[in-house]
């Protein structure tokens, strides 16, 4: 890993989701499935019960309902609009958007007065996202192009930052944390689930690359980790909160190999 340069990393999760991004959607796979297993990285044949994944995560049956068909990839380690505590007329930024699902359930929440924007590095999900938009005939979502680390969003516009399993897939979170101060409002706030380490990693884990990295998992940082970037970036009321109750279904990601052993899904919470 420390061979490779960002840019590299980047444009390997990129590739990566551009494959999610295109395939039909019965026969997608999850970031968060056991696809990961798969040690070709390829998208397998097998239809997925989108649904069924999400479910797990914290989505209800009722948001699930709501959504676009094509929205719902089966992406993430949460629900973070769930725990955003969204209010009517709020503007919302999602860090890695994919299909827009949770800009989605995050535009019901805010509003006609409200407004949400997408941003995903991906340029496929990017057009998936608008395509869902015009199918669900949303008027208060906004989906751009660009990287976390520079994102095409004003300073101090933003109420609350949104994220679902992306922060973990950054080569430099720090400047994903600085990126998201810079465009909140003073008293924004951050929502996110994510995946953090509870022990260290193993080599052969911390070092895969084309799955395990671009697929949630080895690029996560420990809890004391993210609270110093979260700090050093201006946050205060930092709250990072591990769900064990995830273990459930990360032992599925890579089955076999004890991973629900060093990562957990969290919520992280800060305010600017």
């Amino acid at each position: 890993m420390t061979k490779l340069t960002n840019d590299q990393i980047r444009q390997n999760v990129r590739t990566r989701y551009q494959r999610f991004a295109v395939q039909k959607i019965e026969s997608s796979s999850s970031c968060c499935s056991s696809e990961r297993s798969n040690s070709s990285a390829e998208c397998c044949d097998t239809p997925t019960d989108f649904n069924a994944i999400s479910e797990k995560l914290g989505y209800s049956t009722d948001e699930l309902a709501t959504v676009p068909e094509g929205a719902n990839l089966g992406l993430g380690c949460g629900n973070p609009q769930a725990i955003a505590e969204l209010q009517a007329g709020e503007t919302v930024l999602d860090l890695g958007s994919g299909g827009g699902f949770d800009c989605f359930l995050a535009s019901r929440q805010v509003g006609e007065t409200g407004h949400v924007i997408g941003v995903d590095m991906t340029p496929e999900m990017v057009s998936r996202a608008r395509e869902n938009t015009a199918r669900g005939h949303f008027t208060n979502t906004d989906f751009r192009l660009g990287e976390i680390e520079h994102l095409p969003v004003a300073d101090n516009t933003v109420n609350v930052i949104i994220s679902n399993c992306v922060i973990n897939l950054s080569p430099d979170k720090q400047q994903v944390f600085h990126e998201a101060f810079r465009v909140l409002q003073p008293g924004g706030r951050l929502a996110i689930s994510d995946i953090v380490t509870t022990a260290e990693l193993p080599p052969e884990i911390k070092d895969d690359l084309d799955q395990l990295y671009s697929g949630c998992i080895s690029g996560a940082s420990s809890i004391s980790a993210l609270e110093s970037m979260l700090k050093q970036s201006g946050f205060t009321d930092i709250s990072i909160e591990p769900k064990d109750e995830s273990k459930a279904f990360i032992k599925d990601w890579v089955p076999g190999s004890n991973i629900e052993n060093y990562i957990v899904s969290a919520v992280i919470k800060a305010i600017k």
